[in-house]
């Protein structure tokens, strides 16, 4: 009987199951959808799709760097236990290796998500199937537990700059800098201390005009509390500012090995004649994802009421 795409779509409708998976299983059940399902349930591949709802907050980053091209990638498991499974070691540095040599996804802080999981999946990626999406599918369903590729950035540095990358131990925070007029030393103290202080931006400047006029309205209400004169007022917005500022802006933040200096002077005497940080980006393991916080004790007494 002829597989026809209708029939891969409808099942993997139905399974949540990679395409790959479906049209094989449709090919074993000649044609039949109900056994095809059932295949694929015997093999977890159909609880795959359920089990891509609950939260992969914890994993490993995925890194390479030659100085002048890099990639990150964080993959993303449920526990540390999965993580640390040698598969999902290799898998998050065999994607960070892909992104390094895939030129089509740009160069790049915020890459597409969208079309990295579209491409196929690398040949030497343990349990490679059809395309990315389809291998963290079937990761998923290997393991039990949601796999996840939740970000990647490309870099390519600019004429006359270099790349630093920091990998800090356990592999779940990595930054990597793009720097003008440092040398090794001064760019990897750098790369520690971006891992150690997470600044948002590089400079002032680079701030967004929102988000500084968003800290500024802050600011100002909350000066204006102290009932004092405008001139007071405005003085006290300044500080505000300048205090936010030292702990979001790189530049502006006090050195993580000498909180004497600030960056920028660390900077300006320790690198060249207009030694610049030109961008950077730091990736830590499940930032910004909200656990799930469950009570053991009241999950048990809940099952067996």
């Amino acid at each position: 009987m002829e597989i026809t795409t209708a029939m891969i779509k409808e099942l993997r409708e139905k399974t949540g199951a990679g395409i790959l998976d479906c049209k094989a299983a449709l090919a074993e059940s000649k044609g039949d959808l109900a056994e095809a399902e059932k295949a694929l349930r015997k093999k977890g591949l159909a609880a795959a799709a359920k089990k891509a709802t609950r939260t992969a907050a914890d994993g490993l980053i995925g890194y390479k760097c030659d100085g002048q091209t890099a990639a990150l990638v964080e993959l993303n498991s449920e526990t540390d236990f999965v993580a640390k499974l040698d598969d999902f070691k290799a898998a998050r540095q065999i994607l960070a290796g892909l992104v390094f040599a895939s030129s089509e996804l740009g160069n790049t802080l915020d890459g597409d998500v969208a079309k990295l999981l579209s491409m196929p999946a690398p040949a030497d990626l343990p349990g490679a199937t059809g395309t990315i999406s389809d291998w963290t599918q079937a990761f998923t369903a290997k393991t039990g537990e949601n796999t996840q590729l939740r970000r990647f950035c490309r870099f390519v540095a600019a004429e006359g700059a270099a790349l630093t990358l920091y990998v800090h131990q356990g592999d779940k925070t990595v930054v990597l800098l793009e720097t003008k007029g440092c040398d090794e030393a001064l760019a990897k103290d750098i790369a520690m201390h971006t891992a150690a202080l997470s600044p948002q931006f590089v400079s002032r400047d680079a701030v967004p005009e929102k988000t500084l006029a968003d800290e500024r309205e802050i600011a100002r209400a909350k000066a204006a509390q102290s009932g004092k004169p405008e001139a007071v007022v405005e003085k006290m917005v300044e500080g505000m500012i300048g205090k936010w500022a030292s702990e979001t802006v790189l530049l502006e933040q006090a050195f993580a090995k000498d909180d004497t200096k600030k960056v920028s002077q660390v900077l300006a005497e320790r690198g060249a004649k207009g030694a610049a940080i030109v961008r950077f980006a730091r990736f830590r393991v499940g930032e910004g994802i909200e656990k799930k916080q469950t009570d053991l004790a009241a999950d048990v007494a809940a099952m067996t009421q």
